[in-house]
């Protein structure tokens, strides 16, 4: 399964380690993954309505009660409408984790400019998981925007499914230039090493093979060994088979032939 930017996400990741003090105060006991997800459409999805009637709807819903913004927030997270910036960035600031955390996503599938400033404080500080696991998906959709540093700090230090995301945007965020992809490079590399989740780091091997053709040559040459390394000792054998799914993606003669030699020695299967 792939995330809205194509990210290879796996299907266990509502089991990832929340911190439980905050989703305890601020959500439903009962509540499992995005609360998002949980949100029922009713009639607006059984009637099919097109794109340009569901968008005219969830302007409407905007403006009303949390029942209504909510239905709002669901269209704005699957449509972009440019009339709806105005009405979402007030939401970041809204009480309730799952406004905020349905706005952050809202504000991915819509990128708004004046976001960025409250998006990159609410990572920093928001003490819901859920709406700063968003904000970490959600950055990757500003490019331009000052978030490598922020992006780097959660991969650092936040909860499992924050990090998830945040080694994801990191590619997004890094691709635009050499500078910025071997800022980015650095860290995922770093975490690739050390990450305790191997969801962390699988995800990392994704966005360094997405970096590595934004690279220059030595940095792709600690990215192969990396990966070499990774594929070899590794004790989680998903993060073993994503390592060598990038290595075999990565056209370069000499490592195809280091990997057939350890096909050839027994040491991969």
């Amino acid at each position: 399964m792939n995330d809205a930017q194509g990210h290879p996400v796996d299907e266990g990741l509502a089991s990832l380690e929340i911190d439980p003090d905050v989703l305890a105060r601020e959500l439903e006991a009962e509540l499992v993954g995005d609360p998002l997800d949980d949100i029922d459409l009713g009639e607006f999805d059984a009637d099919g309505l097109n794109v340009a009637r569901e968008c005219e709807k969830g302007l409407q819903w905007l403006k009303q009660g949390h029942g209504e913004r909510l239905q709002g927030l669901r269209v704005f997270c699957e449509h972009r409408d440019p009339r709806a910036l105005p009405l979402l960035v007030p939401l970041l600031q809204e009480p309730c984790p799952v406004e905020r955390m349905s706005a952050v996503y809202a504000l991915g599938r819509n990128p708004c400019p004046r976001a960025v400033k409250i998006l990159l404080k609410l990572l920093r500080t928001d003490s819901n998981a859920y709406v700063r696991k968003a904000i970490a998906w959600s950055l990757g959709n500003y490019p331009d925007a000052p978030v490598l540093k922020p992006l780097i700090y959660s991969l650092q230090n936040d909860v499992a499914a924050v990090r998830l995301w945040a080694s994801g945007s990191l590619a997004e965020a890094g691709a635009s230039s050499f500078k910025k992809a071997s800022l980015a490079a650095s860290q995922l590399l770093i975490s690739l090493k050390i990450d305790n989740e191997p969801l962390v780091r699988s995800n990392c091997i994704w966005a360094l093979g997405r970096l590595y053709d934004v690279l220059e040559v030595l940095p792709r040459d600690e990215i192969e060994e990396a990966l070499l390394d990774v594929l070899l000792n590794d004790a989680e054998p998903s993060v073993r088979y994503e390592a060598r799914t990038a290595l075999e993606q990565i056209d370069n003669p000499p490592l195809e032939q280091r990997l057939k030699r350890l096909i050839d020695q027994g040491l991969l299967a």
